[in-house]
């Protein structure tokens, strides 16, 4: 990853730099770093690069850019920090590495690639596991020239069925399809987004069934329509899958559509009052009235949507909030001429940052993985730097604007207004927390070292009839669930519907090597474990801890009330104390119960999930060479289940990404 500027001599190892003769260290930082250290920073050169910092256990604590790495660097360990969030990081460095790039441009996009990968403890991290949703459209296939003179020859349909067992009636793959996506971007097909969320992307395929009647159905739906589907009978579908629309005049209809979403709206407009001007020229009466409702239809549309963009096309608003040691970066999206609404981001490890720091560490990690759009409207201002080197980065000349006028103004003032409901919601949802966390170790007489660190895991067993159990552990931690951390595991060797064997089995799994880690002072245990049953599953939970040795007042059973009725559980402990009741508006039985159910939950989806890879049939297909996990899912999913994929042809198992010809033959032949 390392560069080195020509001219310039390549760096050296940080771990091996060895200056011939010692540079003084500074006065204030020598008595709380190592020697070499300050040897190293003392002999950094002064040339634009990027820097990282390790503490004791070699955990990367902070990773930063420099115009002048000597200058840069040199400053932390001149100057007394205090208590702020840079003295604490600062005490805590005793290595370093460094990286000699080209540039401070390329020095920031290093930064911020590492700061993505790394996950620095001091840094600003903004982190978003979920990709944004997108509208594809699949291409069409052209169709042969003999089959489109035939199709030009086909008289235009006066309403009646026309059965798809004609050799005149198209194929799924000669018919565009538009639907809602989420995942990696396919060269073949055309995708229009990002969208800030899954309602926008509904909305917008509605408004393309409105006014153009593009289709949504599968190939498979596609492929077996004898008689038009609802979706025509109420004008959300022009009936291409029966031959009531011929290809070419779809293909307009979808070519209409994909103008539209990149904004060209009045030339759509346009377009479509031409045709309408020619049919009726042509006294086409009946098709020029389907185009005047065409184009009523879409003037509805846009007029209820208050399309004043004044001219934009793709923007992306963005709005910082800071309060409380917390901040909520609020983005709004406009998408071809269309506000498709916002999404707030809530970064961690802000401490002390201003505003402009948390908006520019935002521009520098959100925008490695999302496109950019030409124009930003931002909050506060931002690095000229940073814009070149986005502009470098995505070959997009990306201009930013913090002071707008007139409709941007606007939209800066909307996204401002977001920014402080979400974040004034965030901090009443911490502070709720909170509140619940500490009444939850008041009521069970804890005593953690930190209530921040306070940590609890909870585990459920699930099972249809002892068919596929599996056991969850999900994680409370910091004030919140941390679904990074929760586990599955499968229940192997025991009799099934067995609870009692299912929870033995999973804590020893769990907790063996971790006892053997505390003992060697390398692990800790979590503060409070609870296990979702009542005296049965708690007594099976002491045994395990009294042969692994470990603490047994960390157990807690969660059991059901009389009735099973929600509120009226009572708690059970292993260490022989009476079952206590909190109360049915207890703050602690309600974290409890929280985090019980969230332990159901994952429990439950886990083993429908294994159990429908079970049921499904599927074994047939893993008998398939060529045919691994990922390809065997995407194929079941896609057909319904092993009976489609039998049923489907060699054309249509084509149509699954990753699926060649030459595989799909395979498959085809093997499954019959």
């Amino acid at each position: 990853m390392s560069q080195t500027p020509s001219g310039a001599k390549p760096e050296k190892e940080p771990s091996k730099v060895q200056p011939s003769a010692p540079v003084a260290a500074p006065h204030k930082a020598a008595p709380r770093h190592p020697p070499e250290l300050l040897e190293l920073v003392a002999s950094l050169p002064a040339l634009p690069g990027v820097y990282r910092y390790f503490d004791a256990q070699d955990q990367v604590l902070y990773v930063g850019k420099a115009n002048s790495l000597k200058k840069r660097v040199s400053s932390y360990f001149q100057k007394d920090h205090g208590g702020t969030r840079i003295g604490h990081m600062v005490s805590k460095i005793v290595r370093m590495e460094t990286t000699v790039v080209r540039s401070e441009a390329e020095a920031l996009l290093l930064e911020n690639n590492l700061i993505k990968s790394l996950k620095p403890k001091y840094n600003i991290l903004f982190r978003d596991d979920k990709s944004y949703p997108y509208l594809k459209m699949t291409r069409g296939v052209a169709l042969k020239a003999e089959e489109a003179d035939k199709a030009a020859q086909q008289p235009a349909s006066q309403g009646g069925l026309v059965s798809n067992s004609n050799n005149l009636s198209p194929s799924p793959q000669q018919v565009p399809r538009v639907v809602y996506y989420r995942g990696a971007v396919d060269k073949r097909h055309d995708y229009f987004g990002p969208y800030p969320s899954v309602w926008a992307v509904r909305e917008a395929i509605q408004l393309l069934q409105k006014v153009f009647r593009l289709r949504t159905c599968e190939d498979t739906v596609f492929n077996n329509r004898t008689r038009p589907c609802l979706l025509y009978q109420i004008k959300r579908c022009s009936g291409p899958c029966v031959g009531l629309i011929s290809v070419p005049d779809y293909q307009r209809d979808v070519d209409s559509a994909m103008r539209l979403l990149r904004g060209e709206t009045q030339e759509v407009m346009a377009s479509i009052e031409a045709r309408m001007m020619a049919h009726a020229d042509r006294l086409e009466f009946e098709q020029a009235a389907e185009l005047r409702n065409q184009m009523s239809a879409l003037s509805k549309v846009l007029h209820s949507q208050a399309m004043d963009t004044v001219g934009d096309q793709d923007v992306d608003i963005l709005a910082v909030k800071v309060q409380g040691g917390k901040a909520c970066v609020n983005l709004a999206m406009v998408r071809g001429g269309r506000h498709l609404g916002d999404r707030p981001y809530f970064p961690v490890h802000v401490d002390d940052a201003e505003p402009t720091e948390v908006l520019e560490a935002f521009l520098s990690q959100h925008y490695l993985d999302v496109p950019v759009p030409p124009a930003l409207i931002t909050s506060h201002a931002v690095d000229k730097e940073l814009l070149q080197a986005l502009t470098d980065q995505t070959g997009v000349k990306i201009t930013a604007v913090h002071n707008p006028r007139e409709q941007r103004r606007v939209w800066l003032e909307m996204a401002q207004q977001n920014a402080d409901i979400q974040l004034a919601r965030l901090l009443a949802e911490e502070g709720s927390q909170q509140a619940r966390t500490r009444a939850l170790v008041d009521a069970l007489d804890l005593a953690p070292e930190d209530l921040e660190q306070f940590r609890v895991e909870c585990f459920d067993i699930s099972h249809t009839s002892g068919e596929s159990t599996q056991a969850s552990c999900v994680v409370f931690h910091h004030h919140k669930m941390q679904s990074a951390e929760y586990r599955r595991y499968n229940i192997e060797g025991i009799t099934g519907g067995d609870d009692y064997a299912a929870m033995r089995q999973v804590l020893v799994r769990r907790y063996s090597k971790l006892a053997e880690a505390v003992r060697a002072g390398e692990g800790k245990l979590p503060d409070l474990v609870l296990i979702d049953g009542g005296k049965g599953q708690v007594s099976m939970a002491r045994e395990v801890f009294e042969s692994l040795g470990l603490d047994l007042s960390r157990i807690v059973g969660v059991e059901k009330g009389e009735g099973r009725k929600v509120g009226l559980e009572e708690l059970v402990f292993a260490d022989g104390r009476e079952k206590v009741y909190l109360g049915r508006d207890s703050a602690a039985l309600m974290l409890v119960a929280q985090i019980r159910d969230e332990a159901h939950r994952f429990a439950i989806t886990g083993m429908r999930a294994a159990r429908a890879k079970v049921r499904v049939g599927g074994s047939k297909l893993e008998e398939i060479a060529g045919v691994g996990p990922k390809k065997r899912a995407k194929l079941l999913q896609r057909f319904g289940g092993a009976r489609g994929v039998g049923d489907a042809s060699v054309q249509d198992l084509c149509t699954v990404e990753g699926i060649s010809q030459e595989l799909a033959q395979t498959i085809y032949n093997a499954l019959r």
